[in-house]
């Protein structure tokens, strides 16, 4: 089993409590209590923040029609996600899966060489933290971590469920088959092929990540920060571990090492001078992250560049995913400063 299973299927087990089949302003009243956690069920089957939100509406919408048969045998939390794990298989039907550039399956890139957007992908994206307390997200903030959704693109949509019900929500394999549909002997079957094909993929995560609030985190980022904003990117290569990866869909090159790191930046970014580049510390899928503002010549104003979202571990920064700035309204981030 790879090390985020492992680490997953530590973490808190989902309360389930027996509801006695509350009045329908009682029901809807608790259920809205879950559409947080809802949603992080949903991106980890999807990689989509708005395919999540999405399917979190059409799960209520279903919830909502099919009230009044709810029978009370599970609880209300444990029926939503019955409903919106199968809401996300019917959706999944047919679709492409969400990578990262390193998940195309080339070789690390030239930093010289033309970059290439390829606006046809549907890439994976980035997921805005809970504004309350992180482990507020069920299963943790290993079970949103970019390597761990990254991780289960490789995966069918069935695999994947069976994965994300069996080690984050820590759901048994009887109950597992009852709401997929399928017999506890093809759920059991589903799992040892998605722990395998994890296995295959190789490291997705490094269990030593650094949390945002941590000191480690704090200091790694207000020196990238200043590297970026001096434009000194020569610096940047202090921070980076000896085998760091760099990748900034929808350009679909990934680069490994400092040296290949500063090099592409500083054949590729935009900026000329100090001053051309402004970040915002923030956080995204329970990571260290920061906005990246660049400098317009003709207006002389920052507008939205990049969300870059980093992998801290006590040796440095190991990843770095570069987010087109598309990405930063589900953030509450200005497109200008």
């Amino acid at each position: 089993m790879s090390a985020i299973v492992r680490k997953l299927a530590s973490v808190t087990v989902l309360a389930r409590t027996v509801d006695d089949g509350p009045d329908e302003d009682a029901f809807l009243a608790d259920a809205q209590k879950y559409r947080r956690e809802l949603l992080a069920h949903c991106y980890r089957m999807t990689g989509s923040l708005h395919d999540a939100e999405d399917l979190v509406q059409e799960t209520y919408l279903r919830a909502w029609k099919s009230y009044k048969g709810f029978q009370g045998k599970s609880s209300v939390r444990t029926w939503l996600y019955r409903i919106a794990t199968n809401t996300s298989l019917t959706a999944l039907d047919g679709r492409a899966r969400r990578p990262l550039p390193t998940g195309l399956g080339a070789p690390s890139s030239d930093p010289v060489d033309d970059i290439h957007e390829r606006a046809e992908v549907p890439w994976l994206q980035p997921l805005p933290d809970d504004a309350g307390d992180p482990s507020s997200i069920v299963g943790s903030r290993e079970s949103v971590r970019l390597a761990f959704i990254a991780a289960l693109q490789h995966l069918s949509p069935r695999q994947r469920a069976v994965l994300v019900l069996r080690e984050v929500l820590q759901w048994k394999a009887a109950e597992v088959a009852d709401a997929l549909g399928t017999s506890t002997a093809a759920v059991n079957s589903l799992l040892q092929r998605a722990r395998a094909q994890l296995d295959a993929i190789g490291p997705s995560e490094d269990d030593d990540l650094r949390p945002p609030e941590s000191p480690e985190a704090r200091d790694l980022l207000t020196r990238y920060i200043a590297a970026f904003e001096t434009y000194d990117v020569d610096r940047l290569a202090d921070l980076f571990t000896a085998e760091a990866v760099w990748e900034m869909p929808p350009f679909d090159g990934w680069y490994q090492g400092p040296h290949d790191i500063v090099l592409l930046s500083k054949t590729h970014c935009p900026a000329e001078r100090a001053g051309d580049m402004q970040l915002i510390p923030t956080t995204a899928n329970g990571q260290t992250a920061a906005a990246l503002y660049m400098r317009n010549p003709a207006t002389g104003r920052h507008e939205a560049f990049q969300l870059h979202v980093l992998d801290v571990t006590a040796d440095g920064i190991s990843h770095v995913v570069a987010f087109h700035a598309t990405t930063f309204a589900p953030f509450g981030l200005a497109d200008t400063l």
